[in-house]
């Protein structure tokens, strides 16, 4: 695939239950590309336990390699419903840090994604099996994600609304962008 031909990935991140894989399956379809669901997702389902400090590398580097898999068959656009950097941002809430892997892994953010989306957790929170924590736990991953984003200097658009709404906010900064 040449240079001209890669597909400008958005990464899609916000704490659990705030709409990330809802928008990046309607975005998806809206532009007729694919999207990378979350890989997290599977691991629990799949292992049927949560992760532990151990797994969190493998996870990200999973779902980065999803992406990199994606992006030869994505048209345009490549949607990743979450990215390394909300691993980290994890990995520092439950583990207390993140492991030099992880860490070099997320500070590609800026060169990796043409966009970076935060959902905003102004929908109705859902519980959603052995993956998902607690609402109050959303709203604490939230803070920290907004914090490592500003430590990063990572620009991003917080996208709220019902999902129509999101949909056609992305829609607007995907038409302006050069």
């Amino acid at each position: 695939m040449t240079l001209a031909a890669m597909p400008r990935r958005v990464a899609i991140l916000g704490p659990a239950s705030s709409g990330k894989t809802t928008l990046a399956a309607a975005l998806a379809a809206r532009y007729r590309t694919v999207w990378v669901p979350e890989y997290l997702r599977e691991f629990v389902d799949v292992g049927r336990r949560v992760p532990v400090a151990a797994d969190q590398f493998h996870i990200a580097s999973t779902q980065r390699e999803r992406e990199d898999a994606a992006a030869r068959s994505a048209y345009g656009y490549l949607f990743c419903d979450t990215a390394p950097l909300m691993t980290a941002v994890y990995s520092r809430h439950y583990f207390g840090g993140i492991d030099d892997q992880l860490a070099r892994l997320a500070d590609g953010h800026q060169r990796d994604y043409a966009l970076t989306l935060v959902t905003a957790p102004d929908i109705p929170w859902v519980a959603d099996g052995l993956q998902r924590e607690s609402e109050q736990v959303s709203v604490t991953i939230n803070l920290m994600l907004m914090e490592e984003l500003a430590a990063r200097r990572i620009p991003y658009v917080l996208v709220s609304g019902a999902p129509q709404q999101r949909l056609a906010q992305v829609e607007r900064l995907l038409a302006a962008m050069p």
